[in-house]
């Protein structure tokens, strides 16, 4: 999320939200669909996820094919993973010196024309080419990168600050859904013998995105829209981080995710149990994949309590042993539903921690670089597990799935241990002691020689 717009840019006025009654407070909230530039937003989002997420499996699935070794579809995870943090530390850059609206029109566009390349390289003599697979999907992960945080940036413009939290608790849930959907289908289609229709789905949600923001009105960034200059946006990043490094709280949010990840995160070897260990069971590479995401939906529906807790940092510790304990588990499983089982344990705790990582961010960064630590925070959430691929798979390939799963889970419990011993103010953080005292006009931030001000501010990047 980047930092608050004008309300009411680009868009009319907005109703308030309806307060909900206590009884109802824990469902979710479709204010925000009462808004037809939302609402537009919304459906967009809804028709991109189902295809995106047929392509996240449909392109480890197609590599495994290729090659069938489980380290290239660790190194596939590699290749998505450099541009996405290239565009997504400058995406914020990027969609401060352009209309938004336009911005989002034009990366819906190219990854549309992306996707259904992708498709036609499926179609190639051999069931499809490894260099070309690996270009194509470093240019979806570019394209993602700037789409993804500006759409995030409009919706204050969309839906006014009572809104935000609702809309986007809607983005999350529909996002939640095509994650469990969109690998069902994949594997079907897989099981068919069919990728190409995988990829022409996600063309399509594409071009469908596509024409409904178009009917969104202009969406101008914040501030007057400027030509894009790529050492002041480079520079805007370095302060981000310079601010981050003399804040350990805000630090170790980012740390122990990226450890979780890293060392327990599953996906890469999917391909390898539905073609040996799971091969007798219809559409498993499917169930491995949704299995995560059916635990973080149920979790995400049922969250309330989440909210109300205060020691958030000793609870994320908590829900991140948690997910490394139901990876160890995944990892021994010898029936499928039992290793789906545990994925969705594991998704449960990582639904927790990603709640709590986030409500900490907000509460102990200042105004003025909220967004800079949005766009670090994508590049964690999404890095993270790119890097976990690419250590899941070496291990496979040299020793077994087990092995890489157990060891993986056993790392994160005991560097949870270590960050609850070294870093006690990140163990002991507490919401209600939490807010930030934000730095006078006078001062100036790390890595900047000279005071800041809204007229002169480095340009965000989104989360």
């Amino acid at each position: 999320m980047t930092s608050p717009v004008d309300p009411v840019e680009g868009g009319a006025a907005v109703e308030e939200p309806v307060p909900v009654s206590g009884r109802r407070g824990w469902a979710i909230d479709t204010t925000p669909l009462r808004n037809p530039h939302y609402r537009r937003l919304f459906w967009g989002v809804a028709a991109t996820m189902l295809g995106q997420q047929m392509t996240l499996v449909a392109v480890p699935f197609q590599v495994y094919e290729l090659t069938g070794s489980s380290l290239l579809v660790g190194v596939t995870s590699i290749v998505a993973l450099v541009p996405l943090i290239v565009f997504c530390l400058l995406g914020g850059a990027i969609a401060d010196a352009m209309d938004r609206r336009k911005l989002m029109l034009i990366t819906s566009a190219g990854a549309a024309v992306t996707s259904a390349l992708l498709a036609l390289q499926a179609l190639l003599p051999g069931g499809g080419n490894l260099a070309l697979l690996w270009l194509l999907t470093a240019f979806v992960s570019g394209f993602a990168a700037v789409n993804q945080p500006t759409r995030s940036a409009v919706i204050p413009a969309l839906v006014g600050p009572s809104g935000v939290a609702a809309a986007n608790a809607l983005s999350m849930t529909v996002r939640q859904a095509g994650v469990i959907v969109g690998p069902l289908l994949a594997g079907v289609l897989i099981g068919l013998g069919d990728v190409f229709i995988a990829y022409a789905v996600d063309a399509l949600g594409f071009l469908v995105a596509a024409g409904l923001l178009r009917g969104l009105p202009p969406l101008p960034p914040g501030r007057t829209v400027a030509r894009l200059r790529l050492g002041s946006a480079v520079r805007g990043v370095g302060e981000g981080f310079a601010f981050l490094r003399t804040q350990p709280v805000l630090l170790m949010t980012f740390v122990v995710d990226i450890i979780a990840m890293t060392f327990a995160w599953p996906q890469a070897v999917f391909p390898e149990l539905a073609d040996t260990r799971f091969a007798e069971t219809p559409n498993s590479l499917g169930w491995l994949f949704a299995g995560v995401s059916i635990g973080a939906l149920l979790m995400g529906l049922t969250s309330g309590w989440v909210t109300r807790i205060d020691r958030q940092g000793s609870a994320v510790l908590g829900a991140i042993v948690v997910w490394a304990i139901a990876i160890i588990g995944f990892g021994l499983a010898p029936t499928l539903w039992l290793a789906v089982l545990c994925l969705a344990v594991a998704g449960a705790g990582d639904m927790v921690s990603a709640v709590l990582r986030t409500s900490m961010l907000q509460l102990a960064a200042p105004e003025d670089m909220r967004g800079r630590m949005q766009g670090v925070f994508i590049v964690v959430v999404a890095g993270g597990p790119r890097l976990g691929d690419l250590r899941a798979g070496a291990l496979a390939s040299a020793a077994s799935v087990g092995f890489a799963m157990v060891s993986g889970g056993v790392v994160v419990v005991v560097a949870m241990a270590v960050v609850a011993l070294v870093v006690p103010s990140f163990w002991l953080f507490r919401a209600s002691r939490s807010t930030h005292e934000t730095v006078s006009a006078g001062e100036a931030r790390p890595g900047s020689s000279a005071p800041e001000s809204d007229e002169d501010r480095p340009g965000s990047v989104p989360g």
